[in-house]
């Protein structure tokens, strides 16, 4: 196997982690800029988009997004992702945007 095919097959079976990841290293990506609180915002999105991929796709398509069934999976990732959007809503912004 040629290793461009070898990195195709390894994108095209875990590309619902590697969305998330990318979402994930946005918001890292505005933490480190000083926006935290935009940073803890797109966390929750990225978690909120991990969830819905879980309860959407099957255990096969999900990849490396299936720890455990799907319910608990699926309502682990939704109680983060909405705690960490409520996180991200309510705090104060101590004179950042």
């Amino acid at each position: 196997m040629t290793p461009k095919a070898f990195a195709r097959k390894i994108f095209a079976g875990q590309w619902p982690i590697l969305l998330v990841g990318l979402i994930l290293v946005a918001a890292l990506g505005l933490v480190i800029a000083g926006y935290w609180r935009r940073g803890a915002l797109v966390i929750g999105i990225a978690v909120g988009v991990a969830a819905a991929l879980r309860l959407a796709l099957t255990d096969e398509r999900a990849g490396l997004l299936v720890i455990r069934s799907r319910p608990i999976d699926f309502v682990t990732t939704a109680t983060v992702s909405a705690t960490m959007l409520y996180i991200a809503w309510t705090i104060d912004p101590l004179g950042t945007s």
